[in-house]
């Protein structure tokens, strides 16, 4: 087979504020409406290439759209190649910097053109990049904020029955330390003793609240502690990796491979779980990814379940898959369930493609 090469042409991206089944309330704030960036990548072709950034606040468009539309005008008639753009891009950033909007449209472009790859090829994502499609083990994050303990456990059962689901996520970080031991009990009663329930702070402690809670919290039989400090901590939680039984999880805010390394080396996770807006995209997990794996660290998911779900398979050390729904109000035929267990279609690219009655209903300004 001879795979024909592909030109930029121009990309499209459209802001959509979609709702939310159970709306999120957590330490970084609280939403009932989920901000979308949709991005089209057009080639010379006719093939079009298509991902989707969620970039928290719905304000954040306003910035990010115009620098995906300039990275994809200084590449028209270029032909597609998201390694080697993911090297450019980069340098070309040096004097504003690697985090942030720069790097969000980096890794929004590039998941686009590895879409537009995979559908030229005829290829799933995951076979593109030599592994196949399958399940990818999950566990249910549509869910279990911060809100009061009493309505938990009801939460709880429906969030195991929407996929067979054998793991939760819960937000931790009450006031009150007696809270959040109330709320995993609320939510193991539930769901069942042998419910795997990991556990996220989203950054909500300070250091010595982060010792004293954690500490407290180590005899729970819970799966990890995920970012129980600022994500910029890394002194911080390595002195927690060493202290604390339960593994520390982090990786959600690394910018990309370097980052990654940096905490590896540092002591300061057990496990880490990639952003695909943070991390580069497609291109950045492809070199982050194998720091983790050749270490024997584990490697989870972040948002983005359906790119995602390809790149697990491909990954030596694949973990979990963070499940959540988020993005469905706006996808023509989102990903199956079952046992647990994120389907990956046997489709070409990454199989995402727009309702588009749904994307007119829910676009904004």
């Amino acid at each position: 087979m001879k795979l024909e090469p592909l030109t930029y042409q121009s990309v499209e991206a459209r802001p959509v504020l979609v709702p939310l089944r159970r709306p999120i309330i957590s330490k970084v704030g609280a939403f009932d409406q989920w901000p979308l960036i949709l991005i089209d990548l057009h080639t010379r072709e006719g093939i079009v290439g298509r991902s989707y950034l969620e970039p928290y606040l719905k304000q954040a468009a306003k910035y990010i759209v115009p620098a995906i539309r300039d990275l994809a005008a200084s590449r028209a008639g270029a032909r597609l190649a998201p390694l080697d753009d993911f090297q450019d891009a980069r340098r070309s950033l040096h004097l504003l910097g690697y985090e942030g909007v720069t790097m969000i449209a980096i890794a929004g472009l590039d998941m686009a053109a590895w879409d537009a790859l995979g559908k030229a090829a005829g290829l799933p994502l995951a076979a593109l990049l030599g592994g196949t499609v399958g399940k990818v083990q999950a566990y249910n994050s549509n869910g279990l904020w911060l809100s009061g303990v009493d309505g938990l456990a009801e939460e709880a059962s429906a969030l195991v029955a929407e996929g067979a689901f054998s793991a939760l996520k819960l937000r931790l970080g009450r006031e009150r330390l007696q809270d959040d031991l109330d709320a995993i009990r609320a939510v193991r009663a539930a769901a069942g003793d042998e419910l795997q329930l990991m556990v996220d702070f989203n950054q909500g402690l300070s250091f010595d609240d982060g010792l004293r809670r954690c500490h407290a919290l180590d005899d729970e039989r819970l799966y990890w502690f995920e970012e129980p400090l600022a994500y910029n901590n890394t002194s911080g939680h390595a002195q927690l990796a060493r202290e604390i039984r339960t593994p520390i999880q982090l990786g959600e805010n690394f910018y990309g491979p370097r980052e990654l390394l940096k905490a590896l080396q540092a002591g300061a996770c057990d496990c880490v779980m990639l952003d695909l807006m943070r991390i580069g995209g497609v291109s950045g997990w492809l070199r982050s990814a194998p720091i983790a794996s050749a270490a024997g660290i584990p490697v989870s998911t972040h948002l983005y379940p359906e790119v995602c779900a390809h790149l697990m398979r491909i990954t030596e050390t694949a973990h979990w898959l963070e499940w959540q729904d988020w993005a469905y109000p706006v996808l023509k035929e989102p990903f199956a369930l079952a046992d647990g267990q994120l389907v990956v279609p046997d489709k070409a690219g990454s199989g995402i493609e727009w309702d588009e009655s749904a994307v007119k209903q829910f676009q904004y300004d």
